[in-house]
């Protein structure tokens, strides 16, 4: 097939390398930058076992400028773009999306779309209803950063918003060219499709939570944090996996998912989406305190990537905390290797690790 793939960001390029094996995948991105890196060999992301497997196999990524012939010329679209939370409508930003399906249906009027960027529950269906399309269609993704080629290569589970051919034909397309032989493929409507990737991610940063919360509880009472933990996750029921206390729950996907879906929720009876995101404010001032109380005079701020292994500052939890160093701290300096300037929020960059500790 001819496929064209939206967005050279972590889904669009791991989709992008996943079917390049056995079709004719061509990328498009508004940003000529990431264009030309991609057609010159090189990542716009850190992703070394995305690096690994598309120098192993051999896999030539080819990037385009021209979108009105790729989408004339191609068999299938998929959409890869970001959808930021706008904090004033309280809802994504779902403007590239529309954007790029209005352009395609310009260009070819019979070609499946399917919108891997996540959406409000109900925009698809909104979508189709829009362009009098049908073959608009949601497929959720469920990828970590810095594993999503793993991720598509074993993925968790293939889920795709609608019952006709052209969702089976995507199912398939995704299922052929993975490693996993034994794939779940679940089929649903549209909207239920957009509720799970919501409900999932707003479950994780609900656990994140869950062991920051008990975590400070250790802490004020001076418990082991580790001893209690370990305790509670030998129950199977829990179990022992993302349960790591941290600065709060950050990156690209959790905190604004767990926004949208609490902004589905205008209408409904609930509690605990609204406790998740307070949760995680009330984390990263407890530990904002923490450190102030200390009474120092300089605080140095170790790494503002999201985690470990990551290039994404992208709503990292500690930017906030610094934020709230800010209020009541004279001085701040920050290491970290990926910031190539003098000052990042105001405060200052120490490029040198030594200088930096002392």
């Amino acid at each position: 097939m001819k496929i064209a793939v939206v967005g050279i960001g972590y889904v669009g390029l791991s989709i992008a390398t996943l079917l390049s094996k056995n079709n004719d995948v061509k990328l498009y991105d508004i940003n000529e930058e990431k264009v030309n890196k991609i057609n010159n060999g090189i990542l716009p992301i850190k992703d070394d076992f995305l690096l690994d497997y598309i120098e192993k196999e051999n896999i030539k990524l080819e990037a385009v400028k021209d979108c009105e012939k790729l989408y004339k010329e191609s068999d299938l679209v998929i959409i890869c773009t970001t959808t930021d939370f706008n904090e004033s409508t309280n809802s994504f930003d779902t403007s590239s999306v529309e954007m790029i399906i209005e352009k395609v249906l310009k260009k070819n009027k019979n070609i499946p779309i399917v919108i891997k960027s996540t959406l409000p529950i109900g925009y698809t269906e909104m979508l189709r209803k829009k362009y009098k399309y049908k073959k608009i269609i949601f497929s959720p993704e469920f990828l970590r950063e810095g594993n999503t080629l793993y991720d598509n290569l074993y993925p968790s589970r293939i889920i795709v918003g609608d019952f006709n051919k052209e969702a089976e034909l995507f199912a398939n397309l995704m299922k052929d060219n993975c490693l996993k032989s034994d794939v779940d493929v679940l089929y649903m409507s549209s909207s239920e499709a957009e509720s799970v990737k919501l409900f999932s991610n707003a479950y994780l940063a609900m656990r994140v939570a869950f062991f920051n919360e008990l975590d400070t509880f250790a802490e004020l009472n001076k418990f082991n944090s580790k001893n209690i933990i370990d305790g509670v996750c030998l129950d199977d029921r829990i179990g022992n996996y993302y349960n790591n206390p941290s600065f709060g729950y950050g990156g690209y996907c959790l905190p604004k998912d767990t926004k949208q879906l609490l902004s589905n929720y205008c209408n409904y009876p609930q509690n605990l989406i609204t406790a998740i995101l307070e949760s995680n404010s009330t984390r990263k001032n407890h530990i904002a305190n923490t450190i102030l109380n200390k009474r120092v005079k300089v605080i140095g701020i170790y790494r503002l990537t999201m985690k470990s292994n990551s290039d994404n500052l992208r709503q990292s939890a500690i930017l906030d905390i610094i934020n709230l160093l800010k209020n009541k701290c004279k001085e701040i300096i920050i290491y970290e290797p990926l910031i190539n300037q003098e000052e990042f929020m105001g405060c200052k960059i120490e490029s040198n690790i030594k200088k930096f500790k002392s």
